[in-house]
């Protein structure tokens, strides 16, 4: 007889089966259309490119598991990694909800909590794209106003502003030393911009729990 699975159980076996489906169906795409249209890309440039990206993205997703599975769970964090988007929407979003249900994404509750919001943001977050899709031609005059671009300029800092004010206030004097680092990186390396994001928030996460490890062998936190 076939032994059931716990729910942990359940979460890494069908986490581990999307995670590779998606991955077959992300390089399944490209070597599609060269079926298709019977073209294929000049490796020598590919490889070459491959050679010169990945080790940055290897390296960011090594440092990203570590840290969004401690701040979104298991379920959270095959479920981000499967829709994608995380430090933008899936990750305020987990870390808002967990907040509010007062559970932490270790415990069982904070798991469920977690993979919960997540999903509910990955499905509207569908809807909104279909819908956007459908409308973004009669919108686009509206939505390329002069007067509505600043708004849409800072929604993303807006988000995190909101986060950081209920973190800030909890640990206010970790937050010192990683906003710090934050702003002295961005003001003085201008090469750093809004695509960094995504390399900067594992960054940032690493940079603070050394920190926090230090304080508090000092007994300051």
């Amino acid at each position: 007889m076939k032994k059931e699975l716990n729910y942990m159980d359940s979460v890494h076996h069908y986490g581990r089966i999307w995670g590779i489906v998606v991955a077959i169906a992300l390089l399944s795409f490209p070597l599609i259309l060269s079926l298709i249209f019977k073209t294929a890309p000049d490796f020598g440039i590919l490889l070459a490119g491959i050679v010169a990206t990945a080790p940055m993205y290897w390296a960011v997703g090594i440092v990203e598991i570590f840290t969004y599975v401690p701040m979104l769970g298991a379920g959270g964090t095959y479920l981000s990694f499967v829709t994608g988007n995380i430090s933008n929407l899936k990750l305020p979003c987990a870390i808002d909800a967990m907040e509010r249900a007062g559970v932490k994404a270790t415990s069982e509750e904070g798991e469920v909590i977690s993979t919960i919001s997540i999903a509910v943001s990955s499905i509207v977050t569908t809807l909104i794209i279909l819908i956007g899709v459908i409308c973004i031609v009669p919108l686009t005059p509206i939505l390329e106003s002069p007067v509505l671009v600043p708004a849409f300029d800072m929604i993303l800092p807006a988000l995190f502003g909101g986060l950081a004010v209920v973190f800030i206030s909890k640990n206010a004097k970790l937050s010192i030393a990683p906003i710090a680092l934050m702003l002295i990186l961005f003001i003085f390396v201008p090469a750093l911009n809004a695509s960094t994001v995504g390399i900067m928030v594992p960054v940032g996460v690493v940079f603070t729990v050394i920190v926090a490890r230090i304080l508090y062998k000092r007994g300051v936190l």
